[in-house]
């Protein structure tokens, strides 16, 4: 019996031992070239943070966040992923700010990002949410805006010139007034101050 218990210790003690050396990220154990948009085998999202010494030297850590990845562990973002997604490797932290870049947002709604690297689009998405925005939608807006720009371009029949033009800069000018009515004629301003 006191073998079978010690037999029984043993296995599951090299169960951990294996679990631990085949496949486990922890982010603390991360470099800086992997650490950025990797999750940890808890499900945690991994971040890239960079400290400078009193010397001068910046050192980069990688630490586990507190932000979980749906249905993702055990990840490591690959470069094919990073470069569809127009992402750098060495970002630091977390953040929606690039939510606001229209060049990342393109390349984030691409379909070689969008449909390829579902930790990216997972992140993003819970980013955007945090912001009150709903990617999907985002997406459908980027992909309209980009439609109509290209239909409005194709349609014009103008193609913008060169560096070096003999076009007259008066073709560019801006139109006049619609009419020549004087926009007060029809506008009442508000006393100055609120009667009391």
């Amino acid at each position: 019996m006191a073998s079978y218990h010690s037999f029984a210790v043993l296995a599951l003690a090299f169960a951990f031992c294996l679990q631990g050396t085949l496949g486990s990220i922890e982010c603390e154990n991360l470099n800086k070239d992997s650490c950025a948009f990797a999750v940890s085998s808890t499900g945690k999202r991994c971040v890239l943070e960079k400290h400078v010494r009193r010397s001068g030297l910046e050192v980069y850590d990688c630490h586990t966040s507190e932000i979980e990845a749906d249905k993702l562990k055990d990840w490591i973002e690959t470069d094919e992923c990073l470069k569809a997604c127009s992402l750098d490797r060495n970002v630091l932290g977390i953040s929606s700010d690039s939510l606001l870049e229209s060049h990342f947002t393109q390349s984030l709604c691409s379909p070689q990002c969008y449909n390829s690297c579902p930790n990216i689009v997972d992140l993003y998405f819970n980013l955007a949410a945090g912001e009150g925005v709903y990617l999907p939608k985002l997406c459908e807006a980027m992909g309209e805006k980009t439609r109509r720009g290209m239909q409005e371009i194709n349609s014009s029949g103008f193609v913008a010139p060169g560096p070096v033009s003999k076009l007259s800069s008066s073709k560019f000018n801006a139109p006049g007034p619609i009419s020549g009515r004087k926009m007060s004629e029809n506008y009442v301003a508000a006393p100055p101050m609120a009667p009391y």
